[in-house]
């Protein structure tokens, strides 16, 4: 099977060897995906809604690259260092997918690979047929 990749230009991604997302056959997985400016710093310090929105962002771009849609988004993961926030990462996901509710698990970790990074975010598509 064909395989189609999308980078975002993460200083991440060629040290440590992934891309954002791949595409094979119908679906479409998005790595981790934090908010990292086009400069390379990170977006919104302090502020979960900011952070998780800017996520969304790079996701919906890399799925348009792959010819998805977030509303095809059939599963989210956030990953948080502090759950206690968790009504600002979720107001950004209920934003992101309005009615297209995708299943989703948020889970608190101890830290991320920047200690302003405050929410982690993967996703799995299933592209419907066109």
């Amino acid at each position: 099977m064909d395989r189609q990749r999308v980078y975002s230009g993460s200083p991440w991604e060629p040290k440590v060897g992934y891309c954002r997302a791949i595409r094979v056959g119908s679906h479409v997985f998005v790595t981790g995906t934090t908010a990292v400016g086009p400069d390379g710093k990170v977006v919104g310090p302090g502020d979960g809604y900011v952070q998780a929105k800017r996520c969304f962002e790079i996701i919906e771009k890399a799925l348009g690259e792959l010819g998805a849609r977030l509303n095809e988004v059939v599963r989210t993961r956030l990953f948080v260092t502090d759950i206690s926030r968790w009504q600002e990462y979720g107001r950004a996901h209920h934003e992101a997918f309005g009615d297209d509710h995708p299943a989703t698990t948020m889970v608190e970790v101890r830290a991320l690979i920047d200690s302003e990074m405050l929410v982690e975010i993967e996703a799995d598509v299933l592209m419907e047929k066109r």
